[in-house]
């Protein structure tokens, strides 16, 4: 059974652990996007902790089913979802498919990598959510190509009003193992961060873009 606070707990802790997420409130990281950020998130990580792995997987899966229940097809998103995916789709014995940023310049030019299968319902993964514009490209992609697309599924999400905003005008329901509100909780229980550097993270989720200029 999937117990939705002591995972986010404990996501949250696996991945501080093992700084798959480091927080630099007075040091912030640029992101790709050009936003000063207190804090980055890289769970691929986790892919070389066997425990840590396997736990994720367990727990998406599990996820997984409560929330879209029977699916025929799981959906890495290029490049982090693939592996994520794959996990996921071993331990459901269900076809892999992975949707890549762009259509390859060679060969067959595809955008989709695996068997096309028309109706099928397919779980699209992602390691984390930010603004979900590249996310939302992939279920765009998948929808174009029929597959019936039931959701998106990651191991963590910073829960920006705008990635909300965005999953619901594609009417497309997500759910993630961990958030941010959870993770600076434990941070700051756990002495990951100062009372200080507590607001200075709430900032910055309230206006991202403007945080730090």
């Amino acid at each position: 059974m999937f117990v939705k606070s002591e995972t986010e707990k404990q996501v949250a802790e696996f991945l501080l652990q093992i700084k798959a997420i480091k927080l630099q409130p007075n040091n912030p990281f640029t992101w790709a996007s050009g936003w000063k950020a207190p804090i980055y998130c890289d769970n691929r990580i986790t892919l070389s902790h066997p425990t840590i792995r396997t736990y994720i997987r367990q727990q998406l899966c599990r996820l997984i089913q409560e929330t879209f229940g029977p699916v025929g097809c799981i959906a890495g998103v290029a490049t982090a979802g693939i592996p994520q995916g794959v996990l996921i789709a071993q331990e459901m014995g269900l076809p892999f498919i992975y949707v890549r940023s762009k259509p390859k310049d060679h060969g067959t030019g595809n955008l989709i990598e695996g068997e096309i299968m028309p109706g099928k319902r397919v779980v699209v993964i992602e390691d984390l959510v930010s603004t979900g514009k590249s996310s939302l490209q992939a279920v765009d992609a998948l929808r174009k190509a029929d597959f019936d697309v039931a959701g998106l599924a990651a191991i963590f999400d910073y829960g920006f009003n705008l990635a909300a905003d965005n999953f619901k005008q594609a009417n497309c329901p997500y759910v993630t193992l961990s958030n941010y509100t959870a993770l600076i909780k434990y941070a700051a229980e756990n002495q990951y961060v100062s009372e200080a550097d507590v607001d200075l993270l709430k900032k910055w989720r309230e206006d991202p873009s403007g945080w730090g200029n």
